[in-house]
Protein backbone atom coordinates (compact mmCIF):
# COMPACT_ATOMS: atom_id res chain seq x y z
CA UNK A 1 0.00 0.00 0.00
CA UNK A 2 3.05 2.44 0.98
CA UNK A 3 4.65 1.53 -2.51
CA UNK A 4 1.30 2.28 -4.49
CA UNK A 5 0.85 5.84 -2.66
CA UNK A 6 5.04 6.29 -3.19
CA UNK A 7 4.65 8.70 -6.42
CA UNK A 8 1.88 11.10 -4.68
CA UNK A 9 3.77 11.24 -1.44
CA UNK A 10 6.93 12.11 -3.65
CA UNK A 11 5.26 14.74 -5.73
CA UNK A 12 3.57 16.54 -2.42
CA UNK A 13 7.22 16.27 -0.55
CA UNK A 14 8.86 17.97 -3.54
CA UNK A 15 6.30 20.36 -4.06
CA UNK A 16 6.46 21.18 -0.61
CA UNK A 17 10.23 21.41 -0.41
CA UNK A 18 10.34 23.95 -3.63
CA UNK A 19 7.99 26.00 -2.68
CA UNK A 20 10.62 26.19 0.37
CA UNK A 21 13.32 26.91 -1.57
CA UNK A 22 12.69 29.27 -3.80
CA UNK A 23 10.52 31.85 -3.51
CA UNK A 24 9.49 32.01 -7.34
CA UNK A 25 8.43 28.49 -7.47
CA UNK A 26 4.82 29.13 -6.19
CA UNK A 27 4.02 32.51 -8.30
CA UNK A 28 1.47 32.07 -10.92
CA UNK A 29 3.39 32.47 -13.74
CA UNK A 30 6.21 30.06 -12.82
CA UNK A 31 3.17 27.13 -12.12
CA UNK A 32 1.80 27.99 -15.52
CA UNK A 33 4.75 27.92 -17.11
CA UNK A 34 5.43 24.18 -15.24
CA UNK A 35 1.97 22.72 -16.59
CA UNK A 36 2.82 24.47 -20.37
CA UNK A 37 6.14 22.41 -20.22
CA UNK A 38 5.12 19.30 -18.72
CA UNK A 39 2.12 19.05 -21.20
CA UNK A 40 3.99 17.49 -23.80
CA UNK A 41 5.50 15.08 -21.81
CA UNK A 42 2.21 14.32 -20.13
CA UNK A 43 0.43 13.67 -23.73
CA UNK A 44 3.06 11.62 -24.82
CA UNK A 45 3.35 9.61 -21.30
CA UNK A 46 -0.45 8.62 -21.19
CA UNK A 47 0.02 7.10 -24.84
CA UNK A 48 3.14 5.55 -23.29
CA UNK A 49 1.20 3.86 -20.57
CA UNK A 50 -0.81 2.09 -22.62
CA UNK A 51 2.43 0.61 -24.27
CA UNK A 52 4.28 -0.22 -21.16
CA UNK A 53 0.82 -2.37 -19.71
CA UNK A 54 0.72 -4.29 -23.33
CA UNK A 55 4.25 -5.22 -22.27
CA UNK A 56 6.23 -3.03 -24.81
CA UNK A 57 8.34 0.23 -25.13
CA UNK A 58 8.67 2.87 -27.85
CA UNK A 59 11.83 4.82 -28.06
CA UNK A 60 10.87 6.14 -31.40
CA UNK A 61 8.33 8.93 -29.58
CA UNK A 62 10.91 12.00 -29.37
CA UNK A 63 11.67 11.30 -33.62
CA UNK A 64 7.83 10.85 -33.76
CA UNK A 65 7.60 14.12 -32.07
CA UNK A 66 9.32 16.23 -33.98
CA UNK A 67 7.90 14.55 -37.91
CA UNK A 68 4.53 15.22 -36.44
CA UNK A 69 5.77 19.05 -35.73
CA UNK A 70 7.12 19.30 -38.69
CA UNK A 71 4.38 18.28 -41.23
CA UNK A 72 1.50 19.96 -39.30
CA UNK A 73 3.62 22.97 -39.72
CA UNK A 74 4.77 22.64 -43.24
CA UNK A 75 0.89 21.85 -43.82
CA UNK A 76 0.33 25.63 -42.29
CA UNK A 77 3.10 27.21 -44.10
CA UNK A 78 1.07 26.00 -47.42
CA UNK A 79 -1.51 28.12 -46.39
CA UNK A 80 -3.84 24.78 -44.44
CA UNK A 81 -6.20 26.14 -41.81
CA UNK A 82 -4.77 25.03 -38.29
CA UNK A 83 -7.09 22.56 -37.71
CA UNK A 84 -5.92 21.06 -40.81
CA UNK A 85 -2.39 21.24 -39.74
CA UNK A 86 -3.01 19.17 -35.90
CA UNK A 87 -4.73 16.80 -37.67
CA UNK A 88 -1.86 16.29 -40.48
CA UNK A 89 0.69 16.23 -36.98
CA UNK A 90 -1.51 14.02 -35.26
CA UNK A 91 -2.56 11.48 -37.90
CA UNK A 92 1.34 11.13 -38.72
CA UNK A 93 2.03 10.08 -35.12
CA UNK A 94 -0.71 7.74 -35.83
CA UNK A 95 1.13 6.46 -38.59
CA UNK A 96 4.06 5.55 -37.16
CA UNK A 97 2.60 4.28 -34.00
CA UNK A 98 0.71 1.81 -36.13
CA UNK A 99 4.12 0.98 -38.68
CA UNK A 100 5.74 0.08 -34.87
CA UNK A 101 3.02 -1.94 -33.63
CA UNK A 102 2.70 -3.67 -37.45
CA UNK A 103 6.32 -4.52 -37.30
CA UNK A 104 6.49 -5.96 -33.54
CA UNK A 105 3.29 -8.10 -34.37
CA UNK A 106 3.84 -9.30 -37.35
CA UNK A 107 8.00 -9.42 -37.60
CA UNK A 108 7.88 -10.71 -33.88
CA UNK A 109 10.51 -9.04 -32.87
CA UNK A 110 11.43 -7.27 -29.61
CA UNK A 111 9.93 -4.19 -29.58
CA UNK A 112 12.61 -1.76 -28.06
CA UNK A 113 14.53 -3.32 -31.44
CA UNK A 114 11.91 -2.34 -33.28
CA UNK A 115 11.56 1.31 -32.50
CA UNK A 116 15.15 1.74 -31.85
CA UNK A 117 15.16 1.16 -35.15
CA UNK A 118 12.43 3.53 -36.60
CA UNK A 119 13.79 6.44 -34.27
CA UNK A 120 16.50 6.42 -36.62
CA UNK A 121 14.13 6.11 -39.81
CA UNK A 122 11.67 8.60 -38.79
CA UNK A 123 14.45 10.88 -36.91
CA UNK A 124 16.23 10.54 -40.40
CA UNK A 125 13.72 11.35 -42.69
CA UNK A 126 12.41 14.32 -40.91
CA UNK A 127 15.87 16.22 -41.36
CA UNK A 128 15.33 15.16 -44.77
CA UNK A 129 11.83 16.13 -45.65
CA UNK A 130 12.88 19.21 -43.71
CA UNK A 131 16.39 19.57 -45.37
CA UNK A 132 17.49 20.18 -41.69
CA UNK A 133 15.96 23.75 -41.55
CA UNK A 134 13.42 24.25 -39.15
CA UNK A 135 9.77 25.77 -40.41
CA UNK A 136 9.18 29.25 -39.32
CA UNK A 137 6.05 31.05 -41.45
CA UNK A 138 3.09 29.83 -39.33
CA UNK A 139 0.37 31.75 -38.49
CA UNK A 140 0.63 33.76 -35.16
CA UNK A 141 -2.66 32.55 -33.78
CA UNK A 142 -1.06 29.11 -33.88
CA UNK A 143 0.52 29.87 -30.47
CA UNK A 144 -2.91 29.33 -28.86
CA UNK A 145 -2.63 26.23 -28.69
CA UNK A 146 0.29 26.09 -26.36
CA UNK A 147 0.29 29.27 -24.97
CA UNK A 148 -2.98 30.46 -24.97
CA UNK A 149 -5.42 30.23 -21.84
CA UNK A 150 -9.22 29.41 -21.65
CA UNK A 151 -11.08 30.52 -18.56
CA UNK A 152 -8.01 31.41 -16.92
CA UNK A 153 -6.52 28.17 -16.99
CA UNK A 154 -3.48 26.79 -19.52
CA UNK A 155 -5.40 25.57 -22.93
CA UNK A 156 -2.74 23.14 -22.69
CA UNK A 157 -4.45 21.76 -19.54
CA UNK A 158 -7.60 21.30 -20.88
CA UNK A 159 -6.44 19.23 -23.97
CA UNK A 160 -3.99 16.97 -21.32
CA UNK A 161 -7.20 16.93 -19.03
CA UNK A 162 -9.40 15.33 -22.24
CA UNK A 163 -6.50 12.88 -23.03
CA UNK A 164 -6.22 11.91 -19.95
CA UNK A 165 -10.07 11.33 -19.32
CA UNK A 166 -10.46 9.20 -22.61
CA UNK A 167 -7.11 6.72 -22.08
CA UNK A 168 -8.56 6.27 -18.45
CA UNK A 169 -11.83 5.19 -20.31
CA UNK A 170 -10.02 2.67 -22.69
CA UNK A 171 -8.25 1.40 -19.87
CA UNK A 172 -10.56 0.75 -17.16
CA UNK A 173 -13.85 0.71 -19.00
CA UNK A 174 -13.58 -1.27 -22.12
CA UNK A 175 -12.33 -4.52 -23.36
CA UNK A 176 -9.13 -3.05 -25.13
CA UNK A 177 -8.10 -2.22 -21.80
CA UNK A 178 -8.51 -5.40 -20.19
CA UNK A 179 -7.05 -7.16 -23.05
CA UNK A 180 -3.63 -4.68 -22.37
CA UNK A 181 -3.49 -5.91 -19.08
CA UNK A 182 -3.60 -9.36 -19.94
CA UNK A 183 -1.63 -9.14 -22.83
CA UNK A 184 0.83 -7.50 -20.46
CA UNK A 185 0.66 -9.57 -17.50
CA UNK A 186 1.04 -13.30 -19.87
CA UNK A 187 0.61 -13.30 -23.59
CA UNK A 188 0.98 -16.54 -24.16
CA UNK A 189 -2.33 -16.85 -21.59
CA UNK A 190 -4.12 -13.98 -23.52
CA UNK A 191 -3.70 -15.45 -26.93
CA UNK A 192 -4.78 -19.24 -25.65
CA UNK A 193 -7.69 -17.67 -24.39
CA UNK A 194 -8.66 -16.26 -27.39
CA UNK A 195 -7.76 -12.59 -26.85
CA UNK A 196 -6.37 -11.33 -30.38
CA UNK A 197 -3.06 -10.23 -28.96
CA UNK A 198 -1.61 -8.74 -32.61
CA UNK A 199 -4.70 -6.69 -32.74
CA UNK A 200 -4.36 -4.94 -29.33
CA UNK A 201 -0.72 -4.87 -29.32
CA UNK A 202 -0.78 -2.95 -32.80
CA UNK A 203 -3.59 -1.02 -31.39
CA UNK A 204 -1.58 0.44 -28.42
CA UNK A 205 1.31 1.55 -30.39
CA UNK A 206 -1.24 3.49 -32.61
CA UNK A 207 -2.62 5.37 -29.55
CA UNK A 208 0.82 6.51 -28.39
CA UNK A 209 1.84 7.42 -31.65
CA UNK A 210 -1.61 9.09 -32.48
CA UNK A 211 -1.14 11.26 -28.97
CA UNK A 212 2.73 11.94 -29.57
CA UNK A 213 1.87 13.53 -33.03
CA UNK A 214 -0.68 15.88 -31.12
CA UNK A 215 2.06 16.21 -28.39
CA UNK A 216 4.23 17.65 -31.74
CA UNK A 217 1.80 20.23 -32.52
CA UNK A 218 1.48 21.32 -29.14
CA UNK A 219 5.46 21.40 -28.73
CA UNK A 220 5.79 23.55 -32.54
CA UNK A 221 2.98 25.89 -30.75
CA UNK A 222 4.85 26.72 -27.92
CA UNK A 223 8.13 26.77 -29.82
CA UNK A 224 6.46 28.71 -32.85
CA UNK A 225 8.25 26.76 -35.44
CA UNK A 226 8.33 23.06 -37.18
CA UNK A 227 11.87 22.03 -35.27
CA UNK A 228 13.19 18.97 -36.76
CA UNK A 229 15.30 18.01 -33.83
CA UNK A 230 12.56 18.66 -31.69
CA UNK A 231 12.08 16.22 -29.20
CA UNK A 232 15.59 14.24 -28.49
CA UNK A 233 16.03 12.32 -25.35
CA UNK A 234 11.98 12.87 -25.07
CA UNK A 235 11.76 9.23 -25.17
CA UNK A 236 13.95 8.88 -21.57
CA UNK A 237 11.16 11.26 -19.87
CA UNK A 238 8.20 9.79 -21.33
CA UNK A 239 8.97 6.13 -20.17
CA UNK A 240 10.72 7.63 -16.56
CA UNK A 241 6.90 9.39 -16.62
CA UNK A 242 5.22 5.89 -16.66
CA UNK A 243 7.79 3.90 -14.40
CA UNK A 244 7.64 7.00 -11.50
CA UNK A 245 3.89 6.47 -11.57
CA UNK A 246 3.85 2.53 -10.90
CA UNK A 247 3.90 1.06 -14.36
CA UNK A 248 5.98 -1.78 -15.02
CA UNK A 249 8.60 -2.49 -17.44
CA UNK A 250 7.42 -6.03 -17.55
CA UNK A 251 3.97 -5.17 -18.41
CA UNK A 252 0.81 -5.66 -16.97
CA UNK A 253 0.87 -2.78 -14.46
CA UNK A 254 0.36 1.01 -14.64
CA UNK A 255 -2.06 3.73 -14.26
CA UNK A 256 -3.15 6.99 -16.09
CA UNK A 257 -3.35 9.21 -12.56
CA UNK A 258 0.08 7.27 -11.61
CA UNK A 259 1.32 8.25 -15.24
CA UNK A 260 0.08 12.18 -14.56
CA UNK A 261 2.21 12.50 -11.14
CA UNK A 262 5.12 10.76 -12.43
CA UNK A 263 5.26 13.07 -15.28
CA UNK A 264 4.29 16.36 -13.26
CA UNK A 265 7.38 15.08 -10.65
CA UNK A 266 9.89 14.94 -13.50
CA UNK A 267 8.55 18.63 -14.75
CA UNK A 268 8.86 19.70 -10.86
CA UNK A 269 12.15 18.43 -11.00
CA UNK A 270 13.33 20.24 -13.98
CA UNK A 271 11.46 23.59 -12.53
CA UNK A 272 13.11 23.21 -9.53
CA UNK A 273 16.65 22.78 -11.16
CA UNK A 274 15.77 25.47 -13.13
CA UNK A 275 15.06 27.64 -9.95
CA UNK A 276 17.80 26.46 -7.91
CA UNK A 277 20.35 27.18 -10.79
CA UNK A 278 21.21 23.30 -11.00
CA UNK A 279 23.22 22.22 -14.05
CA UNK A 280 20.91 21.03 -16.81
CA UNK A 281 23.68 18.54 -17.20
CA UNK A 282 23.01 17.46 -13.71
CA UNK A 283 19.31 17.00 -14.53
CA UNK A 284 19.91 14.23 -17.08
CA UNK A 285 21.85 12.56 -14.60
CA UNK A 286 19.12 13.20 -11.63
CA UNK A 287 16.29 11.65 -14.25
CA UNK A 288 18.73 8.41 -15.28
CA UNK A 289 19.12 7.75 -10.92
CA UNK A 290 15.27 8.22 -10.60
CA UNK A 291 14.64 5.70 -13.03
CA UNK A 292 16.80 3.65 -11.73
CA UNK A 293 15.24 3.82 -8.14
CA UNK A 294 12.03 3.50 -9.47
CA UNK A 295 12.73 0.35 -10.98
CA UNK A 296 14.19 -1.31 -8.32
CA UNK A 297 11.35 -0.18 -5.89
CA UNK A 298 9.44 -1.98 -8.41
CA UNK A 299 11.60 -5.03 -8.76
CA UNK A 300 11.81 -5.47 -4.56
CA UNK A 301 8.00 -5.16 -4.77
CA UNK A 302 7.55 -8.21 -7.11
CA UNK A 303 9.67 -10.40 -5.25
CA UNK A 304 8.41 -9.38 -2.23
CA UNK A 305 4.58 -10.94 -3.37
CA UNK A 306 6.04 -13.93 -5.05
CA UNK A 307 7.79 -15.33 -2.02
Amino acid sequence: MIQRLLPSLSLIILFVGLSIASPHFLTQTNLSSVVRQTAVINVMALGMTLVIIAGGIDLSVGAILAMGGLLGTMAMEQGYPIPVGVFIGTVTGLAWGLVNGLLTTKLAIAPFIVTLGTLGIVRGLTLIISNGLPVHRIPQSFSYLGEGNLLGVPFVLWILVVCAAVTHVILEHTRHGRYAFAIGSNPDAALYAGIPVAFHTTAVYAFCGMLTGLAGMIEASRLMTGQPTAGQGYELQVIAAVVIGGGSLRGGEGSVIGTLIGAFIMGLLSNGSDLLGISPYLQQAIIGAVIILAVTVDELRKRRMAS
